[in-house]
């Protein structure tokens, strides 16, 4: 496959491009760091994949996958991003895939897979998103010490692998205003507790805490709201985590 690496920053493009290049299912990788240099490379060459970063200078990372579709509509899109993206609005081009720096030979690998149809991971939980948020494990459901555990959960797989601080999931765990050191040592409760759940039946590697974030890891989990993000299927009928008043937003944002 012949693909394109953009990214504005110099360093974070050379690493992005090293990542593809290692991979022997690519048979090239054109870098750029400007979207009008990547379309007019694009209008000239055939291009399989594209790794584009989301915040860039001029139209940006979704400007440009929306003209590398219209000029190439069998490009595989795969955006590459921070932990503060929201990963919906990315998705509403049924992209390909939505890697998190930093880029990793493996994680792009994935990517690869994927858009290839090879089976890398096996999905170790299964998630109900819409509707009421649900966990199952094997069939049944998987029973949480604290419901505040669940609800922490949810709050990572809404955030579809993306990191978040402890500061920025206490502001949605704990709207009422605690006290903000009694939140902390709530949290840090949780996260253990998480832990313990998970390790439980032996898929600890779904939860990942690298200081400081705390993310899912979105390839070991069957989930109708990631299925939904990547395929437009199963159909979305307006029902997500209805548990939570936190997931409102998320929710409007899918109707769209």
């Amino acid at each position: 496959m012949k693909a394109i690496a953009v990214d504005d920053e110099v360093y974070m493009l050379e690493t992005l491009q090293e990542a593809v290049n290692a991979s022997n299912d690519i048979e090239s990788v054109a870098a750029f760091t400007s979207c009008s240099a990547a379309l007019a490379y694009a209008a000239q060459n055939p291009v399989d994949m594209a790794f584009l970063d989301i915040n860039m200078r001029g139209i940006g990372g979704l400007g440009l996958a929306e003209k590398l579709l219209e000029l190439q509509p069998g490009c595989k899109i795969v955006f590459c991003t921070g932990y503060e993206e929201y990963a919906v609005s990315a998705f509403q081009l049924h992209v390909s895939g939505y890697l998190m720096k930093p880029i990793t030979p493996q994680a792009v690998q994935k990517e690869i897979d994927h858009v290839k149809g090879v089976k890398t991971t096996e999905k170790l939980l299964t998630v109900q998103c819409f509707g009421n948020f649900e966990v199952f494990y094997n069939g049944e459901i998987l029973p949480f010490k604290r419901k505040k555990t669940k609800e922490f959960l949810a709050v990572l797989i809404d955030r579809n692998g993306a990191g978040m601080t402890a500061k920025q999931i206490c502001a949605l765990l704990f709207p009422d205003g605690m006290d903000n050191a009694k939140n902390a040592a709530y949290l840090r409760q949780l996260v253990l507790d998480l832990k313990n759940t998970l390790k439980r039946i032996r898929v600890e590697d779904v939860f990942r805490h690298d200081i400081p974030y705390y993310r899912v890891d979105p390839n070991l989990i069957q989930c109708d709201y990631f299925g939904f993000l990547q395929t437009g299927r199963p159909k979305f009928r307006g029902e997500y985590m209805t548990q939570y008043s936190w997931a409102e937003s998320t929710c409007g944002l899918l109707q769209f």
